[in-house]
């Protein structure tokens, strides 16, 4: 295996041509390596050197040292994300890691070999000097990379136990990759999977979503679970593993089918909020499961689910907005695709409760949902005509921003105030709308207020709230018959 210099971009090349030029060896190190080694574009570069950080800052004025670990952030001006801020640190010997997290201490070294007996796995623990195309491979890394395996540099056990967050990472690299992970790690991995208790659900919660962007996250949750490390993602899709469903719907038991939901949602390359919704959209049917009638059924697990989905990912300090959306489409998922009965009103509500630019994501959600019960095709019908509704229905009315009346007019006329009372009533109005777009004009929604004034403040309440939540009383109520009759999900 070899490193094409070409890849390596120039404001790699002359921060370490300026180290060499001030009389101190510089290699790009550990992951930018391995990247390179695998032909892939690194997503971001790393120098060692046996320069201390005083004597990097003394190369380059323009950086910046805030950190108790030497590592020096060298400002380049290039447009580049990836290279705006390129890290170097010196070669190091750590102490002890009494928090399973930090080093307690380092020192500085001036051997290479030092630093890299520190890195996590043998495809991390490589050093390159384009300037003497040199590869410096204590530990027989370009062999695993090669043999396709994560293997632990030295002792396992040692490397787990000074940062237990490379439990994780090891199965993190094996999804990235499509790699195994050697015998002896994974022994090491399973005796150490405590240790991941120790480790904040921030960090946790970055692997993850490593995992789950990799091209193959089915393996790396396979993996968390084999090995005893699905528990610390969320033990709530450890209680999945085993739990049977309807064979006449489902192949495969609730965890196998939410991994290949995922997996499905990855090859399609969709985006994280649908690759999550994939994974737990159906993790409340442990709690949902009854039997009735000879059959199993899974009412309401959507619900369940989304809350789930939910307190999962605000304990793993996903964003707020990546949350709202996956609890969308995890509560959504279940929406009712059989065309001779779903109405364009129906079809309409369900675009206002998930939103016009998370509607495309349900519906990929629903593919990969199909293919995940072992189904030949994602795309039915069925599927493909509730589509063509949607296409039909996007451009009506499907707000109160787009009703042809507003909020000031209607305080004008009716000498209104502002507060609930105003905003029950234009969610009314919406609701009217919903049902027929073509009732959206001034005449007819001004004749609708005047009726819903008349209403006390409960009733007026009762009707705003139901324009809010459109879906409880129509899509529901559909969906609850039909599964009543088939004994769906």
């Amino acid at each position: 295996m070899k490193i094409n210099k070409i890849d390596i971009p120039q404001e790699v090349k002359a921060t370490l041509t300026a180290l060499n030029k001030g009389g101190f060896d510089a290699y790009i190190v550990g992951g930018c390596v391995r990247d390179l080694l695998l032909n892939t574009k690194p997503k971001d570069w790393d120098v060692t050197t046996n320069a201390t950080p005083k004597e990097i800052q003394k190369i380059f004025p323009e950086s910046f040292y805030e950190n108790n670990y030497g590592t020096v952030g060298v400002k380049t001006e290039t447009k580049d994300e990836t290279l705006k801020i390129i890290e170097i640190t010196p070669y190091r010997i750590e102490s002890e890691y009494s928090d399973n997290r930090h080093p307690d201490s380092v020192t500085f070294s001036s051997k290479i070999e030092d630093d890299l007996q520190r890195r996590d796995f043998t495809i991390n623990a490589l050093a390159f000097d384009p300037n003497k195309s040199d590869i410096i491979d204590l530990y027989n890394g370009r062999g695993d990379l090669s043999s396709g395996v994560i293997k632990a540099v030295g002792d396992p056990n040692k490397r787990f136990k000074e940062d237990s967050l490379r439990i994780l990472r090891a199965i993190r690299f094996a999804a990235q990759l499509n790699f195994s992970i050697e015998q002896k790690t994974i022994e090491s991995v399973m005796e150490n999977s405590h240790l991941m208790g120790n480790v904040s659900r921030e960090r946790v919660g970055r692997e993850f979503e490593k995992i789950i962007m990799s091209k193959n996250p089915a393996i790396g949750l396979a993996l968390a679970q084999k090995l005893n490390i699905l528990s610390y993602i969320s033990p709530k899709l450890t209680e999945t593993v085993g739990v049977k469903q309807n064979k006449q719907a489902h192949k495969y038991d609730v965890w196998e089918h939410i991994i290949r939901t995922l997996q499905h949602a990855a090859d399609k390359n969709l985006s994280l909020e649908v690759r999550l919704a994939a994974l737990f959209h159906d993790t409340g049917k442990v709690q949902t499961k009854r039997l009735s009638k000879g059959q199993t059924t899974f009412y309401s697990h959507e619900v369940v689910s989304a809350k789930i989905a939910r307190k999962a990912l605000e304990n793993l300090s996903f964003s707020r907005e990546t949350i709202t959306k996956v609890e969308k489409l995890v509560r959504y998922h279940m929406f009712f695709s059989d065309t001779d009965q779903i109405t364009h009103s129906a079809v309409r509500r369900l675009i206002v409760k998930v939103g016009e630019e998370n509607i495309w994501d349900l519906i990929n959600l629903r593919m990969c949902d199909r293919i995940g019960t072992g189904r030949p095709k994602e795309e039915p019908y069925r599927l493909r005509k509730f589509e063509s509704m949607i296409e039909e229905v996007i451009r009506d009315p499907l707000s109160v921003s787009m009703l042809k009346i507003d909020g000031n007019q209607l305080m004008k006329m009716f000498h209104i105030k502002p507060g609930p009372k105003l905003g029950h009533i234009l969610h009314a109005l919406l609701e009217y709308v919903l049902e027929d777009p073509t009732k959206n004009t001034k005449m007819f929604l001004v004749k609708q207020s005047e009726k819903l004034l008349k209403l006390n403040e409960e009733e007026l309440k009762k009707i705003g709230e139901r324009g809010k939540d459109t879906l409880k009383d129509t899509e529901e109520g559909v969906l609850h018959s039909i599964r009543s009759k088939r004994h769906v999900k």
